[in-house]
């Protein structure tokens, strides 16, 4: 589905429907563009258009920037372009009317960057009602792959994350080098940073993108920086001898 198409949808459900939920967030927000901030506000709103985590919604009067309306949607919601002194970016989306009158709705991925505060965030922003604590564990995680061990160990990380599986971030030492190989694969998540893949390769058969790791993680979670994890969904692991 096109860019285009995307926005089209999300605006007729956001009239249709409304959002699920749409809360004030504590934090200053700003969005730089084309080297200048053109949204800087402690006045943003998180949004939940679906269950899993928000956007920010920033309010219209605080937008330095130009808009060229591209679309009228029937029911008070303005398709635009954004227009700076560099580039337009389109797909922006001016609330007239209803729960989210006066408030602006950029595309996440389509600017520069996006920060809070003085920290930047990446790929949306966090839902402040989900945590990921991170705890050292000496219980004994193996890990077996088509039937043979290819990590062990008693000095593992657990990750936890709201509603999700527990992750076991292991020390690197504890799996052989030579199954190992690079992936040109790099992945975003909002609460952890940027990770780095690796194949595996385990009797004669490579597994793609079976492990990952963060070199450089967001300061939560730093605690996990150059451990690597593996897909529990493609492996089998014991933690204390009982299958997961």
């Amino acid at each position: 589905m096109s860019d285009a198409c995307s926005i089209q949808k999300l605006a007729d459900s956001l009239a249709s429907k409304r959002p699920l939920k749409v809360e004030d967030s504590p934090k200053r927000v700003r969005i730089l563009q084309d080297g200048k901030y053109i949204v800087d506000t402690t006045h943003a709103k998180y949004v939940w258009e679906h269950p899993y985590y928000p956007q920010y919604y920033v309010p219209r009067s605080e937008v330095k920037a130009e808009f060229v309306q591209t679309h009228d949607h029937s029911k008070g919601i303005m398709i635009c372009t954004f227009r700076s002194d560099i580039q337009e970016v389109p797909n922006v989306l001016v609330f007239a009317e209803g729960p989210l009158k006066d408030l602006v709705r950029f595309d996440f991925k389509a600017m520069d960057a996006w920060f809070e505060e003085d920290q930047r965030i990446y790929v949306h922003p966090v839902d402040p009602y989900k945590r990921v604590d991170i705890r050292r564990s000496s219980r004994h995680i193996k890990v077996v792959v088509d039937d043979v061990t290819v990590a062990e160990t008693s000095n593992a990380t657990f990750l936890f994350e709201t509603m999700l599986r527990t992750r076991y971030y292991l020390p690197a030492t504890c799996i052989d080098p030579k199954l190992l190989s690079d992936s040109k694969t790099v992945t975003s998540c909002p609460y952890k940073g940027d990770a780095s893949y690796y194949n595996l390769t385990v009797n004669g058969k490579e597994h793609k993108d079976m492990i990952w790791y963060y070199k450089f993680p967001i300061p939560e979670s730093a605690a996990v920086a150059g451990m690597l994890c593996f897909y529990n969904e493609k492996v089998d692991i014991w933690v204390d001898g009982v299958k997961e």
